[in-house]
Formats: structure tokens, sequence, C-alpha cells
């Protein structure tokens, strides 16, 4: 019989990183503020943790990141605005991200690396497992990535990572997994992970995308993680500890995703995850497919 775990309630979003690869838009806006079409790329992640059942998220931010705050509290003074002209369109959209969750907030200070910034969720998160998920990876919300972890964390327990197919030539960019298969043909059980390989040395082309649902053991690990590659505390190190011993917090386990994912942490990428979404608006897709195939074509 099924073991039944805890029901998953809390998301961690990091967002304390610089968006240096973005300069110089990120000297004063957060790169988490930067538009994808006509919303910031945070509230996408945000969105996704709340679709996903996910009704308390806590941001990990740093300096200069305040307008995360503005942007998800009342703006009582542009409602009103709204309110006066009767656009309750633009009105609806203004709000929508104000109800979205319970969201609060904690500095990480020193930028440690992203298993330091996952350790400074501890004290909100307590012994409970939840859910990590990085602003540069857009999921369509069409492919319910997160809320497939979360079944299968609440069946099996321990951790889940997301997993994503790349050509060899690209997992030096990634974290990766080796794995072994389980009864579900997108589930598998990960038996080793190794930070941004060389293409030779990598176990698979199992490349980890930023979606994780975590056993609170990963604190734990976390606290006696020396800093790794780039002298960061690495979260994949912490897994793979995890993973190795699996009496401190569980299996590791990775969901392997097929669907669509928008990179928005490099620039040609982020441009192409605009294009790619703004086609597929009701609102905006027919024009602008229409004037994107002539500027192609006058271009070639």
């Amino acid at each position: 019989m099924t073991q039944s775990h805890p029901r998953i309630s809390k998301a961690v979003i990091p967002a304390a990183g610089l968006g240096t690869r973005f300069l110089p838009a990120t000297k004063a806006t957060p790169k988490e503020m930067l538009p994808v079409v006509d919303k910031p790329a945070i509230q996408y992640v945000v969105e996704e943790a709340a679709s996903a059942g996910l009704s308390d998220v806590l941001m990990i931010t740093g300096r200069n990141k305040r307008p995360l705050e503005d942007h998800f509290d009342r703006n009582h003074e542009l409602e009103s605005a709204l309110t006066r002209k009767g656009d309750a369109e633009k009105l609806a959209k203004v709000q929508e991200s104000n109800d979205l969750a319970t969201i609060h907030y904690v500095r990480q200070g020193d930028p440690r690396g992203l298993g330091h910034a996952v350790l400074c969720a501890e004290p909100h998160v307590g012994n409970e497992p939840f859910a990590v998920l990085l602003g540069d990876d857009l999921i369509d919300p069409r492919d319910p990535l997160l809320a497939r972890m979360i079944e299968v964390q609440e069946r099996e327990g321990g951790s889940v990572i997301a997993l994503m197919e790349v050509e060899p030539s690209q997992i030096h960019l990634y974290g990766c997994a080796a794995v072994e298969p389980t009864a579900d043909s997108d589930v598998v059980k990960v038996t080793n992970l190794v930070e941004k390989p060389a293409a030779a040395d990598a176990p698979s082309n199992l490349a980890i995308i930023g979606r994780y649902v975590l056993d609170p053991g990963v604190f734990g690990i976390l606290r006696k993680t020396e800093p790794g590659r780039g002298n960061e505390i690495q979260l994949t190190d912490a897994l793979q500890k995890l993973a190795a011993d699996e009496s401190v917090g569980g299996p590791v386990h990775g969901v392997v995703f097929k669907g669509r994912r928008y990179d928005t942490g490099d620039r040609s990428d982020y441009l192409r995850a605009i294009v790619r979404l703004a086609c597929e608006r009701e609102d905006l897709g027919p024009d602008f497919k229409a004037w994107l195939r002539s500027y192609v074509t006058e271009e070639m």
C-alpha cells in the first residue's frame, strides 16, 4: 500500500540575483521584473505556484528588490484612478497579482549560491516538504509540471527534481542526473547528481531545470555543505547526498519534463520566450505573427 505524505502548501522563490547578464536594464530594475510580453517574469512563477495549490510563497530577496514587494501589493492610487475611469479590464489586470498567494519576503544577505538561498527559507518552511521555483525558468501553464512533481512527492516521499533532456553538448550548462527507471514512464529514481559536468563525464543527458520539491531534511545537509563550484553552496551537492543516503530525507526522484519551457535567464532565450508567448496570445498573436512573417521574409 502506498504511503501518504503531508500535503505541500509552501513555495520558495529565490530572487536575490543581480541580473548582470541584462545590464544596464537591471541596474535599477530587478531582473525578475523584466516584462515577458506584458507581465513581469516573476508573476508567471507565482501564478504557477498558485495553480499547483501552493498558497504560501516565500521570496528570497536582496538589496534593490523592493519593486517585487510593490508589484504584489495593492496600489490604491492606481486602482482608484482606473475605477473612476470605469476601466474594468485594466483594473482586473492590476489586481490579479494581489491575490495570487500570501507572499512573504526574507533577504539572503551574502550571495552564497542557490543552496544558501534555500537554507534561508528554513525558519519559514519548518519541518514540511516545500517547492522551490527558479524565476529564470517559465513553465507553460498548459504543462502542469509542478503539480505532477507534488503528486510524485506525496506518493513517494523524499525529494523530486525536474529533469529535461538536452543535447549532450549543452549538458555542461546544467546539473546532470544519473537515474534508474521506475514503473512510471515520466518518473525516474535519481542515484547521483553532478553539477555542470563536461560532456564526456556526464552520466546522462538529463538536465536539472528550475523546479524542485524538497524534503525538509535538505536543510540539515545544506548547513554542513561546503562551498563548491563557483565558491557557492550548491543545492545539487545537497541533493546528491540525499540520493546517496535515503535515511536522511527519503529518496530523490525526477520527473522528466517534455513540455513547453521558456528560459528567461539568457538574453537570446528571453527574446525567444517573448516572441513565442506573444504569438500564442489571442489578443496579440494574429497581428504579431503576420508582422513577424513579413519581417522575416524581408530580412531573408
